[in-house]
C-alpha cells in the first residue's frame, strides 16, 4: 500500500472530498490586487476515491468551487453539483450511471437502455469545465447535459442539452462563444456515424455542419477560427456497435489505431461544407488552444501527444504510483496551406504543458496573440503530477515557469488589468493544492513576471480539478 509520506499528492488530491463549505473571508498573505473584482468559478471532481467508488480521475462527481473576489478579499464556497448521479451516490455510496471509464450496466439490455432509449443511466454530472454564456454560468462535460446554475448560490437553475432529445451522443467540455452564439461538436454514434457542430445563442439550436464517419475518434475538443471550424480526430477510435453490445467502460471501447494517422477536417463556417482535409502523423489530444488565419494559410495550436497513453495514466491506480512518469504533452503548431495543400508542423516549447489557457475574449482567432498558460512538469521532477505553471510566448519561444516545493497547481485562469497595455498586463489566477499541508490556497500571479502578488489560505483541499472562468463585475463606487 503506497502511503502518504511517499506519495503526497495522490492523498492529497484524489481523496474523497464530501465538504461542502463556505468561508466568508480567506486568510490573506501578500496581495490580492484591489482591482480584481469578480468570481473564479472551478470545476472538477469532488468525490473521486472512496471505496474505490470509480476507476478514473474524469469519474469523479461535480464540485463547484467560487471564489469571490473584491477589493483585495477572497471568500470561498464550494456545493456538489445537484444531479441525478450525485444524489444516486449520496443515497447508496455507489455509482448508479455511467462514467467515462466506471460504468455499473451489467447486462446487454441495460447497454441499449442506456445508449438507444434516451434511458436515465448515462451521468448528468456535468465535471469538466465552467463557460459564461451571456452572463449564465454553465457546467460542462462530455455527456449532452449541461448545467446551468446560479453563480451565487451554486444552486442547479436549468439543463441545456443541444436539442439532442434522445442523448444518443456527446459532445465536448469545449465550446466557442463568437457573439452571442455558442457553438460545439456533437459526436452522433451509429451505423453512420457524424461529427456535428451544432449552435445556439440561447434559443432554438442550429445545425451548422455535419461530416459522416465510419470510426468515430474520442475528441475532448475542437478548434475554431473566423471563418473555419477545426476537427483534429486523432486515431483513438471506436466501432459504435462495441459501445451497445460491449460490457466495458465508455472509454474502453476505443482502439489506438495508428496506421489511420490524424485527419484534419476544415470545414467551412458560413457553407457548413468540408472544405479541406489534412492528414498528419498519428498523435493524440484533449485540448486544442487557438486557431487563426493569414493569408492563404490556416494555422492551428494545440496541445499533442505521442498516443493516448496519458487516458491509461489518469486510472487512480496508476496515478498512486509516484514512480509513474505522466506523458509529456507539447504545445504545438500546425500550419495548414490551402493553395498548396500542404502543411508544417513544429513544437512551440521543449516544456510539458496541460490544462492549457489564453485570453480568449482578446485573443480567439487573432494571428497576434502570444501567450499560452497550463500546469507542466519539472523536467527534472517528472514522476508524479502537476508540479508547476507555465506561460509560453509564442513570440520570443521562451518559457517562464513558477513552482514552489510540494505545490500542485491547477489550471491558471487570466483576469486582465484595467486599462492593460499589454496581452499578458494582468493576474493569474490557480488553486493550488498543498500536499505537506493537505490544504489548497488561491495563488495571485503577475502574468507578466510569473511572480506570485499573494495568496488566499483555504481550510481544507480542493482536489485536483479541471477548468473554470472569471465572472468579471463591476466596481462599485
Amino acid at each position: 500500500m503506497i502511503s502518504q509520506e511517499n506519495n503526497p499528492y495522490f492523498e492529497a488530491g484524489f481523496t474523497a472530498n464530501n465538504q461542502e463549505t463556505d468561508v466568508p473571508s480567506l486568510e490573506i498573505s501578500g496581495t490580492i490586487p484591489e482591482w480584481i473584482h469578480g468570481l473564479l468559478i472551478r470545476n472538477g471532481p469532488g468525490l473521486v476515491r472512496s471505496e474505490k467508488l470509480v476507476n478514473h480521475w474524469f469519474d469523479g462527481l461535480s464540485m463547484l468551487h467560487r471564489f469571490e473576489i473584491r477589493d483585495g478579499q477572497v471568500g470561498y464556497r464550494s456545493r456538489f453539483l445537484d444531479c441525478n448521479a450525485y444524489r444516486a451516490v449520496k443515497e447508496t455510496g455507489r455509482i448508479a450511471y455511467a462514467e467515462f471509464a466506471t460504468d455499473p450496466c451489467k447486462s446487454l439490455f441495460q447497454k441499449v437502455h442506456t445508449l438507444f432509449q434516451g434511458g436515465p443511466a448515462i451521468t448528468d454530472s456535468a465535471k469538466v469545465n465552467i463557460a459564461n454564456w451571456n452572463g449564465r454560468a454553465f457546467a460542462l462535460g462530455e455527456p449532452l447535459m449541461q448545467a446551468e446554475f446560479d453563480k451565487n448560490t451554486l444552486e442547479r437553475v436549468g439543463v441545456f442539452d443541444y436539442g439532442q432529445k434522445e442523448k444518443t451522443g456527446v459532445t465536448t467540455a469545449h465550446p466557442h462563444i463568437d457573439g452571442a452564439r455558442l457553438y460545439n461538436l456533437v459526436q452522433q454514434f451509429g451505423a453512420r456515424s457524424f461529427y456535428q457542430i451544432l449552435s445556439s445563442d440561447g434559443g432554438a439550436v442550429r445545425k451548422e455542419a455535419s461530416v459522416g464517419v465510419g470510426e468515430p475518434a474520442y475528441l475532448h475538443s475542437f478548434g475554431m477560427s473566423r471563418n473555419y471550424y477545426i476537427i483534429a480526430a486523432g486515431p483513438l477510435v471506436v466501432q459504435p456497435i462495441t459501445l451497445l453490445v460491449g460490457a466495458r467502460p465508455f472509454i474502453e471501447n476505443f482502439q489506438w489505431k495508428p496506421e489511420r494517422g490524424t485527419p484534419f477536417y476544415l470545414i467551412d463556417r458560413a457553407t457548413g461544407k468540408l472544405a479541406f482535409q489534412f492528414k498528419t502523423p498519428p498523435f493524440f489530444s484533449f485540448h486544442h488552444v487557438n486557431a487563426f488565419e493569414r493569408e492563404d494559410e490556416l494555422v492551428m495550436d494545440l496541445v499533442i501527444y505521442d498516443d493516448a497513453s496519458i487516458i491509461q495514466h489518469y486510472y487512480l491506480q496508476r496515478l498512486s504510483n509516484p514512480e509513474i512518469e505522466l506523458p509529456f504533452g507539447r504545445l504545438c503548431r500546425f500550419v495548414f496551406n490551402f493553395r498548396t495543400e500542404t502543411y508544417t508542423q513544429e513544437y512551440l516549447s521543449e516544456q510539458c504543458i496541460e490544462l492549457p489557457h489564453f485570453d480568449y475574449a482578446y485573443g480567439f482567432a487573432r494571428p497576434d496573440y502570444r501567450y499560452v498558460y497550463g500546469v507542466s512538469l519539472r523536467p527534472d521532477r517528472r514522476r508524479g503530477f502537476y508540479n508547476q505553471l507555465i506561460k509560453i510566448d509564442l513570440d520570443a519561444r521562451q518559457d517562464m515557469v513558477w513552482r514552489e516545493e510540494g505545490c500542485y497547481p491547477g489550471e491558471p485562469v487570466f483576469v486582465p488589468a484595467p486599462d492593460r497595455t499589454s496581452e499578458d498586463d494582468g493576474v493569474l489566477l490557480s488553486v493550488v493544492l498543498s500536499a505537506d499541508e493537505q490544504a489548497s490556497f488561491l495563488l495571485a500571479l503577475d502574468a507578466k513576471t510569473m511572480q506570485e502578488t499573494g495568496r488566499a489560505r483555504l481550510p481544507q483541499k480542493v482536489l485536483f480539478g479541471f477548468h473554470g472562468i472569471f465572472f468579471p463585475e463591476e466596481k462599485a463606487l
